[in-house]
């Protein structure tokens, strides 16, 4: 499209405007233009508000009710690599389109680049586009990984236009696009990874996925503060969100789905970065308990939930000697949740806190949302008080309320099978996860409030 057919339009009130401005002319927002690609003319005036009504400009389509619809399950092709599927959903989804984002080097396109071999070799054809790189880099990575056999389609493009011609020409079955910020497209004149691009790109690519069934992969870039960049609309038009977690300078990754509308969100897929690439991790639990030989102050393991997966995760405290304030830090846990946590203990408990320093951390980097690592986090700050450690082979879980109860966490019995597998013996939950049927070789002390479970712990130390 020619330059001087671009327009602006404000996202405040939708105004258009042939140049841009520092402020829209129509509701007087500043920097509120963004550069937009113009609607095909209509061939006469807008008739939507006339008295016709819509009839004019487009005819009436048959509507069918929900309850005639025949529901189907999604066909899904798995990736050949398991923990990339569990957070997919089972594999990827004809015509779906993913966006997957992350820091940079944590791993991004050397798990694309593996998965996309392991597609072709099912027999799937793919079309690796980068944008980022050139064809000899990516083959070095491959080399490196060990797949410098691989017979996937590679592309070394940003125009939107040309990649799109030739996905249209080779007809792959899995596109991935590494990364959106750098396509670009001709129709517009602002630079690649702009607002206006990077919305108008992405809408072209799920157009083209949803009209032929080709699955397209999309590499996004993050901002300093670890959100995708670019428009949030990136994010509604994509049926799913993955987001690539982990410390560079840790071997271990996590894969989180955010948003999944073919599969369950908030699980998550855990993998080891090798000389290899990356490898799934079979047990995740191992990553994130302790290496102790014996049981130590301050230590409690606990089983959250990470979608449909168990996890157990231990729960460390340290509780000092505080300066002329006591602090209170948290890594992988909410700091405001803890606060609270220390008042229950003070208040129903009668474990007092007020002129100590606490830091409480979840083991392996993980970020534990859920209220059921309450009890966990209670006890071991305990622990490391009175100087005392748990009882080896021991774990709890449960949400606290201010008053002093102990609640049931979701999915209570999986939790008990998964750490009963791993071989620990002796549980404190809340009384209403109780299984009816007694878990083998599983000691489980119900309780009901927090100090009923401090004197179970006293009791059986």
């Amino acid at each position: 499209m020619a330059k001087d057919k671009t327009i602006y339009t404000c996202n405040a009130c939708g105004a258009s405007t042939p140049r841009w401005l520092g402020k829209c002319p129509s509701c007087g927002a500043w920097n509120s233009l963004i550069e937009s690609v113009p609607e095909a003319a209509s061939g006469g005036k807008n008739r939507l508000s006339s008295p016709q009504g819509y009839a004019g400009l487009a005819n009436a389509q048959p509507v069918t009710p929900l309850s005639a619809i025949e529901a189907q399950d999604v066909a899904r092709t798995p990736s050949g690599i398991e923990e990339l599927d569990r957070v997919l959903g089972g594999g990827v989804v004809e015509g779906g389109v993913v966006l997957i984002g992350g820091d940079p080097g944590i791993g991004k396109s050397t798990l694309l680049l593996q998965a996309m071999d392991a597609l072709h070799r099912a027999g799937l054809p793919t079309l690796y586009v980068t944008g980022e790189e050139s064809g000899a880099q990516v083959a070095l990575r491959s080399r490196r990984l060990g797949i410098d056999g691989s017979q996937v389609n590679l592309l070394a493009e940003i125009q939107l236009e040309k990649i799109l011609a030739t996905v249209e020409a080779t007809q792959p079955a899995v596109v991935v696009i590494d990364s959106i910020q750098t396509t670009y497209s001709d129709q517009l004149t602002s630079a690649p990874g702009s607002v206006a691009q990077v919305r108008e790109c992405a809408a072209h690519l799920t157009r083209m996925a949803k009209s032929t069934g080709v699955t397209v992969i999309l590499v996004g870039h993050v901002t300093k503060e670890g959100a995708l960049a670019g428009p949030r609309v990136l994010e509604h038009m994509v049926d799913t969100v993955l987001y690539f977690e982990g410390d560079t300078h840790s071997p271990h990754r996590l894969i989180r789905a955010i948003k999944n509308r073919f599969g369950a969100v908030n699980e998550i897929g855990v993998f080891a970065m090798t000389e290899k690439g990356l490898k799934g991790v079979s047990n995740p639990s191992a990553i994130f308990l302790s290496q102790h030989s014996e049981p130590v102050p301050g230590s409690c393991v606990m089983v959250t939930l990470e979608g449909t997966r168990p996890l157990l995760v231990e729960i460390q405290a340290l509780v000092d000697s505080a300066g002329p304030a006591a602090r209170r830090l948290s890594v992988g846990l909410d700091k405001d949740r803890l606060a609270m946590l220390l008042a229950v203990l003070n208040r129903h408990a009668g474990v007092a806190c007020a002129d100590q320093d606490v830091f409480v951390n979840a083991v392996g980097g993980v970020r534990i949302n859920e209220p059921a690592a309450d009890l966990a986090v209670m006890l071991s700050i305990t622990s490391s008080l009175r100087g005392k450690p748990l009882p080896k082979g021991f774990f709890a879980f449960g949400e606290v309320g201010l008053a002093g109860e102990v609640r049931p966490a979701p999915r209570g019995q999986d939790r008990l099978k998964e750490a009963a597998k791993l071989g620990f013996t002796v549980a404190v939950v809340p009384k209403a996860n109780v299984p009816k049927k007694a878990i083998p070789g599983l000691t489980i002390h119900p309780v009901e409030r927090v100090d009923e479970a401090m004197n179970v712990v006293r009791a059986i130390n």
